[in-house]
């Protein structure tokens, strides 16, 4: 541990359904608002569930030209511009960077959905050859790490990170493995997600998976709450500038925070139900806190997948108790997807971004819409309110369908 390449947070970006930056974003976490709202892209009236969690006043022409957005997938247009918002925040002068050495880890749970239904619909209305001539490269999953590094020319390792709801945080330790491993010296980490969709919403809808509070959708996301009746879904972008501690320090970086340790695992069950007891979640989680090499009892706060589903509040409560044993009863854990929602490839990075103004703030988030306790959930999920609280290290969870886990050790930077 102590040989290791230390790998830590410089810079920060987000476009999100709670605001189009980090710190509007986080202002309205603290005061425990939810961006959660009827969707607006569409007419969701003959749907179950008619809410979601949409980005607000992202205006992707003003920002790329007409030219280029036309080429870009919603999902990439949100990525770049979390890329370029990250970059700024770093303070990173690129003209100054060795670019061989600056690599992207970008990934997203579900592609570029909305090219791939327009495309469809124009190939069966108009025929085959009247389908764009962007349409592949437009819906690869790879392209939104492609296009950041095409516009900044970085020529480091690149890649595209899927794995439905543990992406961001797949993405992030990963991104971290590669600095560790000397392969980069800076990497572009996080997720993005557009798919407020028609089709996703129907899909969902069918699994029985969303919330159908259309009465009150702000209300409709409540995580570990007896009567949650499943997640909110929702889109974004969120990117983080990772460094290694040498490399930061040497152009004079103001340091955020550091990754500490990364845990990955499979549950190897079932595609769409988590294992029982949390026992994919567990080696998840063990495995960051080992590669953290930090006792269990070191964590202040868990950042909780938190969906809102039964099982996952359920699997993840059980997961959470056996790791931790009694100081389970003593670690803080919440869930913001109680008001950003549910980004799905994004959210872990999005989650990311919370855990880093955590430990600058010593505030932990809330778990808002906390009404009634489930007995079988019995651990300090900050109900409703945010809590001020020296915090120095923070777990934060993803789990995603198919049994993909991921989680990420963080903490305060300490020279």
């Amino acid at each position: 541990m102590a040989d290791r390449t230390r790998v830590v947070i410089t810079g920060m970006g987000t476009y999100n359904p709670l605001g189009n930056d980090v710190e509007t974003t986080w202002e309205r976490i603290k005061k425990g608002e939810s961006g959660i709202r009827r969707i607006t892209r569409f007419d969701p009236s003959d749907y179950k569930t008619q809410f979601a969690g949409e980005v607000e006043g992202f205006d992707p022409k003003s920002m790329f030209g007409r030219k280029e957005v036309r080429r870009m997938s919603r999902m990439t247009q949100l990525a770049l511009a979390a890329t370029q918002q990250a970059l700024d925040d770093s303070d990173i002068d690129l003209d100054k960077t060795n670019k061989d050495r600056v690599g992207v880890v970008l990934g997203s749970g579900m592609g570029s959905l909305d090219p791939v239904i327009d495309n469809v619909n124009v190939f069966n209305e108009r025929g085959p050859y009247r389908v764009s001539p962007f349409f592949v490269p437009m819906m690869l999953a790879d392209t939104p790490a492609a296009t950041i590094s095409i516009t900044h020319g970085f020529r480091g390792p690149n890649m595209s990170v899927a794995t439905a709801c543990a992406t961001g945080n797949n993405a992030l330790g990963e991104a971290a493995r590669v600095i560790q491993q000397g392969d980069a010296d800076v990497m572009v980490a996080g997720g993005s997600e557009a798919c407020v969709l028609p089709l996703v919403l129907a899909g969902f809808s069918v699994m029985q998976a969303l919330s159908t509070r259309n009465e009150d959708p702000q209300r409709a996301s409540r995580p570990f709450d007896l009567n949650r009746d499943g997640f909110v879904f929702g889109e974004g972008s969120a990117v983080l500038i990772l460094e290694s501690l040498e490399h930061a320090k040497a152009r004079g970086a103001e340091i955020i925070g550091e990754i500490l340790g990364y845990g990955t695992s499979a549950d190897a069950y079932h595609i769409s139900m988590p294992a029982k007891n949390g026992e994919g979640a567990i080696l998840s989680m063990q495995n960051a806190i080992d590669d953290a090499g930090i006792a269990a009892e070191k964590v202040d706060y868990v950042n909780a997948h938190g969906t809102g589903t039964p099982l996952n509040d359920r699997g993840e409560t059980a997961a959470i108790k056996s790791v931790f044993g009694e100081h389970a009863y003593d670690v803080a854990v919440s869930s913001s997807k109680s008001m950003h929602g549910h980004l799905l490839g994004a959210v872990g990075a999005l989650e990311a971004i919370v855990c880093m103004k955590t430990l600058e703030s010593s505030v932990i988030p809330p778990t808002i819409n906390y009404e009634t306790p489930d007995p079988e959930l019995d651990l300090d999920y900050v109900p409703n309110e945010a809590r001020e609280s020296n915090v120095d290290i923070i777990m934060s969870n993803g789990f995603g369908l198919g049994g993909h886990n991921a989680t990420l050790v963080f903490g305060k930077y300490e020279a």
